[in-house]
């Protein structure tokens, strides 16, 4: 940046109107350094969409060019911009570079970062940057201090300690104090300009030029005012845009947040843990989301997808997608038919805009397998007993959207000990590292640590992420698979005949006594009854019969028939009605699932 009337500058260096030098170039020369000091000066400012970044930079197009120190005040609180927000009751120090005006205690070596900043000749400044808020001050109605954030007179310097400087003095001293002011100290030039925004005053924009005998240039001209009051206007607007833009990120992020899962279910033979991390306030709001549902059959759906863009939009759309999911796992599809299914909702929500990556897996713990498809999505790891680990290499496809696309589905076996995490592309592509290297680096890790439950996984897997900033969100799923033992599990088919209930019943009776479990008998045989006799009126194919022993006894009973079975009221005189009042009285727990080829009734007891 060039150097500005007043600013000392190297013999190699010419020098603008103003500065004590030889007077060797033309006024032209010197408006048009400033037009061209100002125009990057506004690029800068206006560079960044987060509210630190645009203080820090707002300082630095100002310090040393302009002057010897600036202090950024914001109203207390940050106002939402979107609406008038009135006068501000408080001003508070949320930037300040070259002065420890307004600070109290000593500041972190994280507050303070030594910066050095060099103008478009090669000349090279050493600066302070302060970037914690400092105290409040509240604002007197019939102050300096509102005087200045309400007037739309032009700014004007004043040089402490001479006539006319009273008014200044007042504001610095309602700002600082008098200790503040004395520091300052005689002959130093203050020029004050509000920051406003679209719909009000933000905040005020302080400048300070210390005394010409220790700096050797004089105090702010009418050009350096001019110029200051127009780079204040470019800083109001660009603080107003990075509010905004830190109000869409929190609404995004929170509405984000409000559609993945406050907890994920615990069912038997599997544990699962999560992790979603956000992108950096300085990236916008993706996409990620997780989810896992429990399945007929002690097996559950495990699914990890990632909307693309980023914007509001996306994580809309997540909420839609993440919806469609569980619907579509509560059918019982086979993987490859639910992301099928996904594409062409996602079709419908509008193809341009609405991509989205996805990985679907179940896991069966009493087969000991795992049955994956994939949707255009960086394959998932998988921890074998022996502490392998392996990139799945599925048929990945194209992201769901696209349209006209045949998914696959993978079985792999999954026996107990091993492990499976499924993740969003933010873990391993980052702006400093390919996804290939991230991939690898992912699968060198979980190999190496071996992780032995689900929260070990995510906590190992994000040990890969680099220091900085993260560009994009984060979204993990770990389970660990136990398996349930074969001996724990009973299955049959049932022919669809009046004598099948009573089979059932004998069937439950035997299981239960050989698990040692007798003291559940006459109540399970009566709900076993009662589901098969509802099953046998509708089947027109063999009814399934389910007993499941974990930490509770699960029992499941399936048919053909999608109509679920609904309680209802029964009179004294009814005959009928009254199976699933039963149940709901004898189990802890009971439900209906709808299946793509009927429905499974099921109920669980608690083991004695």
């Amino acid at each position: 940046m060039p150097a500005l009337s007043g600013t000392p500058a190297p013999a190699d260096v010419p020098a603008l109107s103003g500065t004590p030098t030889p007077p060797a170039r033309s006024e032209t020369d010197g408006v048009a350094e400033r037009l061209g000091y100002l125009e990057s000066a506004t690029r800068r400012i206006n560079s960044a969409l987060d509210l630190a970044a645009t203080l820090r930079n707002i300082c630095r197009v100002l310090i040393p060019t302009l002057a010897d120190a600036a202090v950024v005040h914001l109203r207390d609180p940050l106002p939402n911009v979107e609406r008038e927000p009135g006068f501000p009751d408080e001003l508070r120090i949320h930037h300040s570079q070259g002065t420890r005006l307004g600070r109290r205690g000593r500041p972190s070596s994280d507050d303070h970062r030594s910066a050095r900043y060099s103008n478009r000749f090669g000349t090279r400044y050493g600066a302070r940057s302060t970037a914690d808020t400092g105290p409040a001050t509240p604002i007197n109605r019939g102050g300096a201090l509102a005087h200045a954030l309400l007037s739309r007179r032009p700014a004007e310097a004043a040089v402490l300690g001479t006539p006319g400087a009273e008014r200044t003095e007042a504001l610095l001293r309602e700002l600082y104090g008098s200790r503040g002011l004395a520091r300052l100290g005689a002959g130093s030039s203050v020029l004050v300009v509000p920051l406003r925004g679209r719909k009000a005053v933000l905040g005020l924009l302080v400048l300070i030029r210390r005394p010409p005998e220790k700096t050797g240039r004089p105090g702010f001209d009418a050009a350096d005012t001019a110029t200051a009051a127009h780079l204040a206007t470019q800083a109001g607007l660009a603080v107003d845009t990075a509010l905004r833009y830190a109000r869409e990120w929190e609404i995004a992020n929170e509405l984000q947040r409000s559609m993945l899962p406050l907890r994920l279910p615990q069912p038997h033979g599997v544990r699962l843990s999560q992790r979603y991390l956000p992108g950096e306030r300085g990236a916008q709001v993706g996409g990620d989301w997780y989810d896992a549902v429990p399945l007929p059959g002690n097996r559950v759906a495990l699914i990890v997808g990632d909307v693309m863009g980023h914007s509001l939009t996306s994580a809309a759309i997540m909420g839609q997608l993440r919806t469609s999911a569980q619907t579509l796992a509560a059918l019982d599809l086979p993987p490859h038919e639910v992301l099928y299914h996904l594409d062409e909702q996602a079709q419908r929500l509008g193809r341009e805009q609405h991509l989205a990556t996805c990985v679907y897996a179940v896991y069966d713990p009493i087969a000991n397998r795992v049955v994956l498809a994939n949707a255009g999505h960086v394959p998932p790891v998988l921890v074998r007993p022996d502490g392998t680990a392996e990139l799945l290499e599925l048929d990945s496809g194209a992201p769901i959207g696209v349209g006209g696309v045949d998914f696959n589905s993978v079985e792999l076996p999954a026996p107990p000990g091993s492990a499976l995490l499924l993740f969003t592309d933010g873990l391993v592509e980052t702006r400093t590292r390919p996804l290939s290297d991230g991939l690898e680096l992912l699968r060198a890790r979980l190999a190496t640590v071996h992780p032995q439950a689900p929260e070990q996984l995510c906590q190992e897997a994000l040990r890969i992420l680099p220091p900085g900033d993260r560009g994009d969100d984060i979204a993990l799923l770990a389970a660990c698979f136990d398996g349930i033992p074969a001996g724990d599990v009973a299955h049959w088919y049932l022919q669809p005949r009046n004598e099948t209930p009573g089979r059932a019943r004998r069937l439950a009776a035997h299981t239960l006594r050989r698990w040692g479990l007798e003291e559940l008998s006459e109540a399970t045989e009566l709900m076993v009854s009662e589901l098969v006799t509802n099953a046998v009126q509708h089947a027109t194919r063999p009814v399934t019969l389910s007993l499941v022993r974990t930490s509770r006894l699960r029992c499941e009973v399936g048919d053909d028939s999608p109509l679920l079975p609904r309680p209802r009221r029964t009179g004294p005189e009814d005959e009928r009605g009254r199976g699933l009042q039963i149940v709901a009285r004898c189990a802890e727990r009971w439900g209906a699932t709808r299946l793509g080829t009927g429905k499974v009734v099921w109920f669980e007891q608690r083991l004695p």
